[in-house]
C-alpha cells in the first residue's frame, strides 16, 4: 500500500481508490447493520422501542431468539446499553447509545432508498 492509500486507510477510508482498495472499516459497517433483522431493529428503537417486548411487537416474525442475538451484538458492538431499572418486577431496557444514535442517517437514507426502488 502506497504513502497515501496508507493514511487514507487510517482516516476511515475516505477518499480510497474502491476499485483497487478494500476498506475494512466499510465492510464492518455493512455486516453490523446487513444482518438479518438487524436494520428493522435499530430503526424500531430510534423511533423510541427500548423494551424487548415493544421492539418484538413492533417487528412482525421476529422470534425471541433472534431479537436477543441481535440485541447482544449491538451491545459488543457499542450501540445499544442494557440497563436494568431496579423495580419490582426488575425492568429491563435496550437504550440506543451516542454510536447507535448515530445510525439515524443511516436508516433514513436506507428508508427512502427502499420507498422508491422496492416495490411492497
Amino acid at each position: 500500500m502506497d504513502t497515501g492509500s496508507r493514511e487514507a486507510a487510517e482516516a476511515g477510508c475516505a477518499g480510497l481508490d474502491y476499485a483497487a482498495t478494500f476498506c475494512p472499516r466499510y465492510q464492518r459497517a455493512v455486516e453490523i447493520v446487513g444482518r438479518r433483522w438487524s436494520g428493522v431493529i435499530l430503526q424500531v428503537m430510534l423511533a423510541g422501542a427500548s423494551r424487548f417486548g415493544e421492539i418484538l411487537e413492533a417487528v412482525p416474525d421476529l422470534s425471541n431468539r433472534m431479537l436477543s442475538e441481535r440485541l447482544r451484538e449491538f451491545e459488543d458492538e457499542g450501540i445499544v446499553e442494557r440497563v436494568v431499572i431496579p423495580e419490582r418486577p426488575v425492568r429491563v431496557e435496550y437504550r440506543l447509545t451516542t454510536k447507535g444514535r448515530d445510525l439515524n442517517e443511516v436508516v433514513e437514507a436506507i428508508s427512502r432508498w427502499s420507498s422508491r426502488w422496492i416495490k411492497a
